[in-house]
């Protein structure tokens, strides 16, 4: 029994380090021929432990283990990441999205749920680390206590892995079966360390260059003067929604047929793409991207900018004359860094008199936000015109439940929405399909451009400009590949604000043209200035 045992362990220790040395880290590239290779790494450390005294074996072996151990979890979290965001973990910027994360799943399983699910995932961080040094630990004892026969297994397969390396060998694309794999991930992520510690100065340097920062406040947005001017972000709303999908069709007519409701209701709209600093997640990088026309792509850049006093969107128009306010219902805790943005007003979670019910990750339906924003804000009579940034969160992951739209004159405190979410698809189904994902995705973005629609034919006047766009590619659904562009739309009733955009050459209506600009989105907010300065 305890040769089977031994045995056993022996087996299990194998494949650890194997998969350790060679799998690849995206899940797309999972196959058995990725662990049909050779990895130099272990035909080096064999040999090394072969020549090695006892202590320094051993010291060579708990090394190398607890560092193969390290870049399992980094291989983990990069299938993780390449599944959701299209690319992998960065190791310095990416801390972020823990928070993010845990705030997802306390919308999902509630706070209790999260705490263990944190704990369950720290616990496993720590047992592949101790179990890979483990198993390395035993494979460089039984080497060394058969020295012969492993002597002459390396060399036979270091003559097999530089012939396979000279002819470019592979079994599958991209997985040669002289494997430098785990070498190649180590070396990447050290070098993106480098890279990114110099990414501060390349930003400082970024953000000192602003052609606005000492136009005086009767210079700017001149032609916006009078009007409410409403910069929404909808959440998820990527290219991939309106064009190459199979929901596609669906939202292109929906967009197209509100786009001749808002016409018989005199508005008119333009529409192209941005192209997000983010990808699948991070909606606060492209929201800070936007706002202050500088390239946030990172967790330090975001931090940087919230600390400095670079000219925002939102403080341009304050100092130009408007009310400012900030209306994000998924802040659910104190957000005392987000003043950067210079909002004379700011609304979250907490102090929008929400007493619905929440959907999943989404706090309350976006038809709530809007129509809070209606009675609160514009409206008032004898006030300032009001520049708003809101951040719609109805269309966030999972897509399900989702709200439905309600007479605007009813929404009230938010408790008519009560038995919607009882009334949904349950996401624990939905995501044991991806078709079914899709569909709960597109429906969601039908949601919110059915409610900006409605909004504005219920509320809208000659004083009201429209901004929408997306923040990024929506996660999971989108294919690996594909460009980081989303659609944005302007839409107003005096034809005096669009005409100041037609050297855009913006596709008339909602629905953005194949062919419209794609500008890069920190490109965004000095066009805008300079389009509405005088």
């Amino acid at each position: 029994m305890r040769r089977v045992t031994a045995v056993v362990l022996t087996v299990l220790a194998c494949l650890l380090v194997l998969f350790a040395l060679v799998a690849p880290n995206s899940l797309g590239e999972l196959s058995p021929a990725a662990f049909v290779r050779i990895p130099v790494e272990a035909l080096v450390v064999t040999a090394l432990a072969l020549v090695l005294p006892p202590r320094w074996r051993r010291v060579l072996a708990g090394v190398v283990g607890a560092v193969l151990g390290v870049l399992t979890v980094l291989k983990l979290v990069d299938m993780g990441f390449n599944e959701v965001l299209s690319r992998p973990f960065d190791p310095i910027f990416d801390w972020s999205f823990v928070s993010a994360g845990l705030d997802f799943l306390r919308g999902e399983v509630g706070g209790a749920g999260a705490i263990v699910a944190a704990v369950g995932v720290v616990l496993l961080i720590v047992a592949v680390v101790v179990f890979t040094t483990l198993a390395t630990l035993r494979l460089t004892r039984l080497a060394a206590g058969r020295r012969t026969a492993s002597t002459r297994v390396v060399a036979v397969l270091g003559v097999v892995w530089i012939v396979a390396a000279v002819f470019g060998v592979q079994l599958a694309p991209g997985q040669p079966i002289a494997s430098r794999s785990a070498a190649a991930l180590a070396f990447d992520d050290i070098r993106q360390v480098g890279t990114d510690l110099h990414d501060k100065q390349d930003f400082a340097a970024q953000m000192a260059d602003d052609p606005f920062a000492s136009t005086p406040g009767d210079q700017l947005l001149q032609g916006l003067k009078g009007k409410d001017v409403l910069l929404t972000f909808v959440e998820s709303y990527g290219r991939f929604a309106i064009e190459g999908s199979d929901i596609a069709p669906a939202i292109d007519a929906q967009l197209d047929q509100e786009t001749k409701s808002l016409q018989a209701a005199g508005f008119a709209a333009k529409s192209g793409f941005l192209d997000s600093s983010t990808f699948g997640g991070g909606s606060w990088l492209a929201h800070s991207t936007v706002q202050s026309g500088t390239w946030v792509d990172n967790q330090q850049r975001y931090n940087d900018l919230l600390a400095s006093n670079r000219l925002s969107l939102t403080r341009a128009f304050g100092k130009a004359g408007w009310k400012t306010v900030q209306d994000v219902p998924a802040h659910t805790m104190p957000w005392p860094e987000g003043k950067y943005y210079g909002f004379q007003q700011y609304y979250d979670f907490h102090t929008v008199g929400y007493q619905g019910p929440g959907y999943a990750y989404a706090t309350m339906p976006d038809q709530y936000t809007l129509s809070f924003l209606q009675r609160t804000e514009l409206a008032a009579q004898n006030r300032k015109p009001v520049m708003a940034e809101v951040d719609f969160v109805s269309s966030h992951a999972p897509w399900s439940p989702r709200p439905s739209l309600v007479d605007w004159n009813k929404v009230g405190d938010g408790s008519i929405f009560d038995p919607q979410p009882a009334m949904g698809e349950d996401p624990d189904q939905v995501w044991k399909d991806p078709n079914r994902i899709r569909d709960a995705y597109g429906k969601a973005i039908q949601y919110t451009l059915s409610t900006l629609t409605s909004y504005l034919q219920t509320y809208g006047n000659d004083n009201t400009v429209l901004v929408f766009l997306g923040d990024h590619q929506p996660p999971v659904v989108t294919p690996a590949g594909v460009t980081h562009q989303v659609p944005i739309t302007i839409v107003a009733k005096d034809p005096a604000v669009l005409n100041r955009v037609s050297s855009w050459n913006w596709t008339d209506g909602m629905r953005p043209a194949a062919d419209a600009p794609v500008w890069r989105m920190d490109t965004f907010r000095d066009r805008f200035l300079t389009a509405f300065a005088k």
